[in-house]
């Protein structure tokens, strides 16, 4: 570890920092129970529920889109104008303004609305992403970049485990209690709730010792490496193939759990409100293969690490059992899926901390996990579905850090394309719904299958076009270890 400050990781900035992770996982979780809700309310086909994920995740399309838009016009790096602090701040100003029209759509009962609103938030939070994620890897050690952006992602992913259950219990009110039917009525108090949060968040943060700037975007890399005169972010290979495995990656996490409550429902014939601990539970697990990812950020010795590589998910896994225990769910159904975590684990330890191998390891087994919920039913199916969630968890890191890695100035721009690409939340949700539509939820999985296999695909393809420009992602690994 060398003496340099800069080097170790500026926690007084990660904090604040990851409280915008938080929101950002308990409004995207929450919106899978609002799925299921608007779908009876508002009487919606399968593929039509589904553009509660669109209007979400195009808004972060559309948002980068502007971000680009104001740059180009301004003729400077709109974040580098006004600030990172100011840039997140903005951020959570305008999805606190989102949440607002939820009142006056639920007054007005109406869909058009509702989305409007989510359509507000996400853009917001397209801002915030944009800021958020080179400032996460940004506040320390460059090697462990990628591990403090998974354990970002940890702190997300509590979000996405609490947020479910706690939307569910302000809308179908006590888990116990006999109404399944849920009024639009009831959806108005957790979102100002969240409104109001975001806006404590940006008066905290305007207190904070945030970098109103981050001097090392600015840096030229044409001097590091000869020939390297690259004018835009896309002459990379590695970030526009990067901006389609963002795409496809997102769309896969969000689709699987999207349609996962529709599958329940006719499928398995579960109830509206007995399906949030299955959904909590997949968001969880994402919580709980980053809690296993963000040990590496940390500075202990090896033989710690190893031990804390078995107990974090377990600990993560101990909060989801504590949250529904609160929630008073029989938890007797999810002790088998400790076994999961295991596995999980162990492919963990196999990838050795290289993102591309990592990358090509989790997509095979979610392959796997996919290709077993198709071929089971019962609650085999939904464990398999589930457990989608685990090899999920690493990959926005990896695919990150491995999309802007030798991009030197243009490491912005390059941020801001690949959150362009979470816009594939929506549409691949959509074109699952689509499917489910026209044969059966249990076949439209297929679409995540495909997603897959594009990230492994990815993650083969990768390390040979970084090699070809000099960077040896094995030798950075060695590097960041000593």
């Amino acid at each position: 570890m060398s003496t340099n400050y800069s080097k170790q990781t500026n926690w007084g900035q990660f904090v604040p920092l990851v409280t915008v992770f938080f929101f950002w996982g308990f409004v995207a979780a929450s919106n899978d129970i609002l799925i299921p809700v608007f779908k009876k309310a508002f009487n919606l086909t399968q593929s039509q529920s589904q553009y509660v994920a669109v209007a979400f995740y195009v808004a972060y399309t559309v948002g980068s889109l502007i971000y680009m838009f104001i740059s180009k016009a301004i003729k400077q790096d709109l974040i580098n104008k006004i600030g990172y602090k100011n840039g997140l701040i903005t951020g959570l100003l305008i999805s606190a303004a989102g949440t607002l029209l939820f009142y006056p759509a639920a007054n007005m009962g109406s869909f058009p609305l509702m989305i409007s609103g989510l359509f507000t938030v996400g853009l917001g939070f397209s801002l915030q992403q944009i800021v958020a994620n080179p400032l996460a890897i940004e506040i320390g050690p460059t090697e462990t970049g990628s591990q403090r952006l998974t354990m970002a992602g940890g702190i997300n992913n509590l979000g996405t485990t609490i947020g479910p259950l706690i939307v569910a219990f302000a809308i179908f009110g006590s888990a116990t209690a006999s109404n399944t039917e849920a009024s639009i009525e009831s959806v108005k108090i957790p979102y100002l709730v969240l409104g109001g949060a975001f806006i404590l968040v940006a008066i905290l943060l305007k207190f904070s010792s945030l970098p109103q700037i981050t001097p090392t975007i600015t840096e030229n890399t044409d001097d590091d490496v000869p020939g390297e005169h690259r004018t835009s972010a896309l002459q990379y290979p590695q970030l526009v193939m990067g901006m389609i495995a963002i795409f496809v990656y997102v769309g896969v996490e969000v689709s699987t759990a999207s349609n996962l409550p529709a599958y329940m429902e006719k499928s398995l014939g579960f109830e509206t409100k007995d399906i949030a601990p299955y959904i909590s539970l997949y968001w969880a697990s994402l919580m709980i293969g980053r809690w296993t990812g963000a040990v590496e950020a940390f500075d202990f010795s090896a033989g710690i690490k190893r031990i804390l590589r078995f107990l974090a998910p377990y600990l993560a896994f101990g909060v989801f059992l504590l949250v529904n225990a609160i929630a008073q769910h029989d938890l007797s159904h999810f002790y088998i899926y400790g076994t999961i975590i295991f596995v999980m684990i162990i492919c963990d330890i196999m990838s050795k901390g290289n993102p591309a191998r990592m990358l090509l390891i989790f997509s095979v087994m979610g392959i796997l996990a996919l290709l077993i919920g198709m071929l089971t039913t019962g609650m085999t199916s939904v464990y398999a579905f589930t457990s989608v969630g685990l090899f999920c968890s690493t990959l926005w890191p990896c695919i990150f850090a491995l999309a802007i890695n030798g991009l030197g100035k243009h490491t912005n721009q390059g941020s801001g394309f690949l959150i362009m690409m979470i816009m594939g939340g929506g549409i691949i949700s959509w074109i699952q719904g689509s499917l489910a539509d026209a044969t059966n939820i249990h076949l439209s999985y297929i679409v995540g299958v495909l997603c897959f296999a594009y990230l492994a695909f990815y993650a083969i393809r990768v390390s040979g076009i970084l090699k070809a420009q000099g960077i040896d992602l094995d030798k950075l690994q060695k590097e960041g270890e000593h």
